[in-house]
């Protein structure tokens, strides 16, 4: 069986708010949307946010929980990329939950949640390259 993730869907509860963080806070497109959800190409898998209550009816799962145990990862290409991102997160939206540290294990990192608080973890890695097209590879 193939390795990969196809789509990552997040329940939000105001689009707007949401597509805000995304596309200015990013500076990514959507290349598709509609009242109910909005998608994001990412590098190989699509990103959507979906309104919450639409997400929980299409599931059958009432009552979706957030912030949920896991964080989304935004690799950059060099450490002073860090930070400046974060900040531009969070003039999108998004609240600052780290500011750009050295952790130690290597690299640089800091943490910003969207609008509905699921966490993003800004970092640079030294050890994985990223690719013209985005593309994260686990060592060099």
């Amino acid at each position: 069986m193939q390795q990969q993730i196809s789509v990552i869907t997040l329940g939000v509860a105001d689009l707007v708010r949401s597509r805000r963080f995304y596309v200015e806070g990013f500076g990514w497109a959507p290349v598709f949307e509609n009242e109910e959800i909005v998608f994001y190409q990412m590098n190989g898998l699509m990103l959507g946010t979906w309104l919450q209550s639409g997400l929980e009816t299409d599931m059958q799962r009432p009552n979706l929980a957030r912030p949920g145990a896991f964080a989304l990862a935004h690799n950059v290409p060099g450490q002073n990329d860090v930070q400046p991102l974060i900040d531009r997160l969070a003039k999108a939206g998004g609240r600052v939950l780290r500011h750009g540290d050295a952790p130690p294990h290597g690299g640089f990192r800091g943490y910003v949640a969207d609008p509905d608080d699921h966490a993003w973890e800004i970092a640079w890695n030294p050890a994985w390259s990223i690719d013209e097209r985005g593309l994260v590879t686990f060592g060099l």
